[in-house]
């Protein structure tokens, strides 16, 4: 009987570098307070949010991903062809098929890598770190380029108060490569899919093309979304620590994803986050970017705070559908 010859790759992977794509615009709160009946001390003490990014009408999330993404690649110090694998976590690509990681990938010189969009919305750049980790382990590439990207504007009813004043265009990219140590923590992902409806859209794009709906648009039952962010995720991110043989204490910065500042704060208390590690709070500038968020936020971070390369960082995202996804990394 022939045996089958497999493929190995290294042992450990690393996050190499983070790039950055916001979109091209400023939206104050004072602009969208008047459809909803509200005010900007409203949206700050809900939210956290002073002002979002979002992007211009021909800026797409494939030109924010893009922007990114080059970033990345230029500061990992690698070629593009290197790149084996490209995963994009989106939930607003305009259309169904090509993926935008196709689109990508020859856009940034890379068209024979493997490509494939990842629809896990708001935990979608957690479960992209976690699919290149195992990819680079089994041998599959050498780098893989993890990119979140959204262009939600897109789906935003200006009169609806649920969900569309958070929401921000943008994209953040990572290039994820072999390391002689660990640099990235066993994965802890899943989904709570009895409350799939806790986030959704108003219609189906087939219910608009004929007439039966308006053009769809994203709501949320806050108030589940918010006791299931801040108590259910807080365990999630536990067991990530655990699984990295880490503690809160051991932690230079926590980044979850930007949903809430109100989440994000009581996220940290639940966890015992001490004044020694830095909490991302991006949200307050750039808004709600869903898959975009935590590489966003990480880049921030890396720029305000040099300090913090080759410190340990949580990272956890959660959103529609209800998955959630979250590992240690050693930051780049």
């Amino acid at each position: 009987m022939t045996t089958l010859k497999t493929v190995r790759g290294p042992e450990f992977t690393r996050i190499l570098s983070i790039g950055a794509s916001r979109g091209d615009l400023t939206v104050p709160n004072d602009d969208l307070v008047g459809p909803i009946d509200s005010s900007d001390e409203w949206i700050r003490q809900r939210t956290g949010i002073i002002e979002r990014k979002r992007a211009s009408h021909d800026v797409l999330a494939a030109d924010l991903a893009e922007a990114a993404s080059k970033e990345a690649i230029e500061r990992a110090g690698i070629t593009p062809d290197r790149v084996g694998a490209v995963l994009v976590s989106t939930i607003s690509n305009p259309v169904i098929t090509p993926s935008l990681a196709t689109q990508l990938a020859k856009r940034i010189g890379a068209p024979k890598a493997a490509a494939y969009d990842i629809s896990a919305a708001c935990a979608g750049y957690a479960y992209g770190i976690a699919q290149a980790d195992a990819l680079i382990r089994a041998g599959l590439a050498e780098y893989v380029l993890v990119v979140g990207a959204e262009k939600l504007s897109e789906y935003v009813d200006p009169t609806d108060r649920s969900i569309s004043f958070l929401l921000g265009d943008g994209a953040g990219a990572a290039i994820v490569g072999p390391s002689e140590t660990p640099g990235i923590g066993a994965s802890i992902w899943g989904s709570d899919a009895d409350k799939y409806d806790e986030i959704h859209m108003t219609g189906t794009t087939t219910g608009f093309r004929d007439g039966e709906v308006e053009w769809p648009t994203l709501r949320q039952n806050g108030q589940a979304v918010f006791r299931w962010a801040v108590w259910e995720m807080a365990k999630v991110a536990q067991q990530a620590l655990d699984a990295a043989g880490v503690s809160a204490s051991d932690l230079a910065a926590f980044i979850p994803h930007q949903a809430n500042m109100r989440i994000i704060d009581e996220f940290a208390k639940q966890l015992g986050i001490g004044p020694d590690t830095i909490v991302a709070r991006d949200i307050e500038t750039t808004g709600n970017t869903s898959a975009a968020s935590i590489p966003l936020a990480t880049h921030r971070l890396l720029e305000e705070h040099p300090e913090l390369s080759g410190g340990l960082a949580l990272q956890i995202g959660f959103g529609a559908g209800l998955v959630f996804g979250a590992q240690v990394v050693v930051l780049p």
